[in-house]
């Protein structure tokens, strides 16, 4: 595709940890099975939704099958981190790992994914995968740290223009 003038934006990894009951659900992670308004407003407005799309992004969150974990830390009402967890067989995947800018680097990332990860050892996971786009540094250093490995990459590129 390069040959052809396609240009990479994002290059993403898929990346695979073991599950060991060593994680520890932090009791400041509230994790409940659907997401409630307070969750959806907080994803709504710190991940890229824009505002026409909230009502399929709502429709698409109730359609996860069971079991699902939204994970959700607030501080004076306030959203600081969250995360989504699913679990399919003896495998949990990790979606929309957010921390809002004015909580970062306060260890909310892996407080909010090391609980998700000890409730779905709980639900008979034993392996976890997510994506993350390689270019974000502090993502890469705490999947690292907790075990992830890649397992492939791939890239998102659009046509040269016209």
């Amino acid at each position: 595709m390069a040959e052809r003038g396609y240009q990479t934006i994002e290059r993403s990894l898929l990346q695979v940890c073991p599950l060991h009951d060593r994680f520890r659900a932090d009791p400041a992670v509230a994790i409940s099975a659907a997401a409630s308004a307070a969750w959806i407003e907080a994803f709504a407005i710190h991940s890229p939704v824009k505002p026409e799309h909230r009502g399929t992004m709502q429709k698409m969150l109730q359609a996860i099958a069971l079991p699902v974990g939204f994970a959700f830390v607030q501080r004076d009402d306030r959203p600081m981190a969250m995360a989504i967890g699913a679990v399919e067989g003896d495998h949990m995947g990790l979606f929309d790992v957010l921390v809002m800018p004015e909580a970062r680097r306060q260890g909310l990332a892996r407080r909010v994914t090391e609980s998700l990860y000890a409730w779905a050892w709980e639900r008979g996971a034993r392996h976890a995968y997510l994506q993350v786009v390689a270019t974000n540094q502090a993502a890469m250093a705490l999947y690292e740290a907790q075990g992830f490995r890649t397992v492939y990459a791939y890239e998102y590129r659009v046509p040269p223009a016209s």
